[in-house]
């Protein structure tokens, strides 16, 4: 899939992990089923109520309503938990469009294959507010604010987007023949 549209959820600079996913939760296991769906349920939960009084997974639910993540500086920084982009992939969001990433953050992103990394040129989080709707476009390196019709650039995946369309490195792995496909 390589167009996302959706309301959008806005965060600011510095989004560390213990903030997508508390370390309370990592005792899930994202291998078995019940435990993924229950770490999509928690995504963004260590958010600060004060500063995000609308939850990115409402109360009771598992799944976002958010497709689309948008946020300022260093998404994703502090430990360098798998479980931070398994969590957002879990509840159903489908990338994140940020200024800058953690590097860990960003490679777990690529190797879990749970969702698209994708850096921005300018400072969106500024532009967007969460409920917006947006539509961001992998091939044409574009995200557009649907309320406005304005057209912002994104910078290109390269390398790792045939990695996150495969469904993460194993998995690319297999399918182009550096590994043996699953017996």
């Amino acid at each position: 899939m390589s167009i996302f549209t959706g309301p959008v959820y806005v965060v600011r600079d510095n989004i560390d992990t213990d903030q997508i996913i508390p370390a309370q939760y990592l005792n899930l296991v994202p291998t078995i089923t019940e435990e993924y769906e229950k770490l999509g349920s928690y995504a963004l939960c260590g958010l600060p109520d004060s500063l995000y009084p609308v939850k990115f997974v409402p109360e009771g639910k598992m799944d976002t309503p958010y497709p689309i993540v948008i946020s300022g500086r260093n998404f994703g920084c502090g430990s360098s938990r798998e479980h931070a982009p398994i969590a957002l992939g879990a509840a159903e969001c489908q990338c994140i469009v940020a200024e800058s990433f953690a590097r860990i953050f960003f490679r777990n992103c690529v190797a879990t294959g749970e969702l698209y990394p994708i850096e921005c040129v300018d400072r969106l989080c500024e532009v967007f507010q969460t409920g917006d709707h947006a539509k961001v476009d992998i091939d044409a390196n574009t995200i557009t604010h649907l309320g406005t019709g304005k057209v912002y650039s994104l910078k290109p995946l390269g390398e790792v987007r045939p990695v996150v369309d495969a469904g993460g490195i194993f998995d690319y792995a297999r399918q182009t023949g550096m590994m043996p496909a699953r017996a």
